[in-house]
This record gives structure tokens, sequence and C-alpha cells, in this order.
């Protein structure tokens, strides 16, 4: 039974965790993982949304194996999830995460590599690492900070309290809360708009986005132009450009496009 889906609709691919109740991450899901990745990449799907079935998005990492692991095994197992997961976060697509009920350990770290995340009112962060005596080992804590600043991230990591969305909403973790109910539906209208707008657009910002968090402004600045400019050969910015430029000097209002992702 698959740990993992991906499907692809309206330019949307969905991955989906499927071990409910608590959609622990295990080898098979890191596998699932890098295959729907592939999927992606060789489809013309222009977004990505992630959810999860059951009550809650995922309890983290199943770790029922762990303790009869060597340090070494541990260490390969560790890698393995976190290139899973960064091979998700790199993709040159927007990624957009519905969370809902507990999102936990592995599950919040998967969370993070989304761009926007939607989370249901009654959602909960948590890294209960620290009740373990661990760490973030695939990259929770530096994306809190990255998204909430140092002093947020700390307090989280180490108390692994169990923290509100609308709390990850105010801190600029989540990006939207809202109705239970309405989660996936809100999260799936979003990746729709997405998919059908300027998404080599979108991809140029995340890639700046990234390159900003690397390195700082200078860095974003640096890698400016080697983004920015491919986007004014591609067929949607010449469109776009042509019917603003025709509109302005019509002196009537900017006509609505449909990108092609071209």
């Amino acid at each position: 039974m698959s740990h993992l889906t991906c499907s692809i609709e309206a330019g949307v691919a969905e991955l989906v965790l499927t071990n409910p109740p608590q959609n622990r991450i295990d080898e098979q899901t890191a596998d699932e993982l890098v295959a729907a990745v592939e999927t992606i990449g060789r489809s013309s799907a222009r977004a990505v949304l992630v959810r999860a079935e059951g009550r809650d998005f995922c309890f983290g990492g199943d770790i029922t194996t762990w303790s009869d692991l060597t340090n070494r095994q541990l260490r390969a197992l560790f890698e393995k999830y976190l290139s899973a997961f960064n091979r998700l976060e790199r993709l040159p697509l927007l990624v957009i995460a519905a969370v809902q009920g507990l999102c936990a350990g592995g599950g919040f770290e998967l969370a993070l590599r989304a761009d926007i995340i939607f989370a249901g009112e009654s959602a909960r962060f948590a890294h209960p690492e620290q009740s373990l005596g661990l760490v973030t080992v695939l990259g929770g804590v530096q994306r809190v900070a990255a998204r909430a600043g140092r002093a947020r991230a700390a307090e989280w990591a180490l108390t692994s309290d169990q923290v509100p969305a609308a709390v990850m909403a105010d801190a600029g973790v989540v990006n939207h809360v809202v109705a239970d109910d309405l989660l996936l539906s809100t999260a799936r209208s979003f990746a729709v708009k997405i998919a059908a707008g300027p998404t080599r657009a979108h991809t140029a910002h995340k890639a700046l986005l990234r390159a900003w968090e690397d390195g700082g402004v200078t860095a974003a600045d640096n890698a400016l132009f080697d983004i920015a400019m491919p986007l004014f050969e591609s067929d949607d910015t010449r469109r776009g450009l042509t019917s603003a430029t025709n509109a302005l000097r019509a002196g009537v209002p900017r006509p609505s496009l449909d990108f092609t992702g071209n």
C-alpha cells in the first residue's frame, strides 16, 4: 500500500500522504516522494499541492526502528529523508501545503518545504524532537528561523510545544489560516490559480528568494539578472508586455491574459 501518492490535474500535481491515522514518514514514503518529484519533473504540472489524508497531517518519522539501528545506519536513513525532502523544496514550481490537525517532527519539516502553507484553524505545529533528546534532523529549526526568526525557532524547538496555526501565521511560518472544512478547497483553488499564472515568473521569484536566503540581499542582487532576463524571451512575458503597452497607448484597462508557462 502506498504511503504517498501523486496525481496531476488542471496543471496541479497533488502529493498526498496516505498512511493514516498518523501518516508517519518512513523509507517507503521517502522513496515514493522521490519518484513523485521525478514524475512531476517530467510532466506539464505548473504547481504542486502537498496534503494528507485523515485527521492529522503527519506525526513525524516512523521511529519504531531507530533504536535498532547503528549510528551509521541512522545517518544514512536521515540523509535519504533529507535528500528526498530537499528535492521537493527545489522543484522549479511553486509548492503549496495544506495542513490539518497535528503537523509534527518530520511532518512539520515536510510542510516547511512548501513555498506557501495553508493551515486549518485547529492545526498545530511542533518539533517533538527535544522530548526525545534529539534535534530536528531534517532541517526544521533552520527553516523556521528563516521564516520566523531565531528567537521563535529556538523556543519552539527547545520546548517541543504544540503551536497553534494562528500563532504560526502571526510569526510568518504559515501564510493562511482557514476554517477546517474549507482547508482543502481553499488550498486547491489557490494551487489552480497559481498553475494558471505566469509560472516561469513564479519560478524566478522562488530562485531569487533562495539566493537571498543563502546569502542575503547582495547574493540575490548578484543573481538577479541571470534569473530575470530569460523571462523577456518567454512567450508569456512577450505577450504580457505587448498587451500592456497596447492598452497604455489606447488608454484602456490592461486585458487579462491566459498564461501558458512558456
